[in-house]
């Protein structure tokens, strides 16, 4: 690959994998332990993920268990998860937290695919405007240092290499998008 191409691939790259990480932490019926990667927790004036604080479970297809570290964690966790926009209340026994997914409405799911394509939307402008940028560049080069069959060129890479990160984006939402509708 030219070089002049690659960081516009590594862009690329960092958006799809960002899009991977978003798409983790969507909640789909069952229980999935990512739903918890965005949350912080004050431990001792730091916030902290809560996978640092205690020990991140999934007993049963829709339970999270949270088992702190210290006991007096517990307090904080279940602030954390309260403040946060999983929308699920948890609940303890004095030693681990529990979170109880409850089973998806026809119409939530709806809605979680909707915003799962909107997210991936958003996500394919993202990979556009790298190649706008690219093109930008590229015609700036064009004036100094090379030829305007050289630029042809590289936008041509740079437009496959969009073309196939979208078609990996769609191929991405298509596959969430599936994940939530199954009951």
């Amino acid at each position: 690959m030219d070089a002049r191409l690659q960081q516009y691939d590594d862009k690329m790259k960092k958006t799809f994998e960002h899009l991977e990480t978003e798409f983790a932490s969507v909640r789909a019926g069952r229980a999935n332990p990512h739903v918890l990667d965005k949350l912080r927790v004050n431990y001792y004036g730091t916030p902290t993920p809560i996978q640092q604080v205690g020990n991140v479970t999934v007993p049963e297809a829709r339970i999270i268990q949270i088992a702190p570290w210290e006991k007096s964690l517990i307090r904080e966790i279940e602030k954390a998860i309260q403040t946060s926009d999983i929308g699920i209340n948890p609940t303890n026994d004095g030693n681990v937290i529990r979170l109880v997914f409850p089973e998806l409405t026809e119409d939530r799911r709806k809605e979680l695919v909707k915003d799962v394509r909107k997210k991936g939307e958003e996500g394919k402008v993202a990979v556009r405007n790298i190649r706008r940028d690219g093109n930008d560049t590229f015609k700036k080069l064009a004036k100094t240092e090379i030829s305007e069959d050289e630029i042809k060129q590289l936008e041509e890479q740079l437009q496959k290499m969009t073309d196939r990160y979208v078609k990996d984006i769609d191929a991405l939402v298509e596959t969430k998008s599936k994940e939530i509708m199954t009951v």
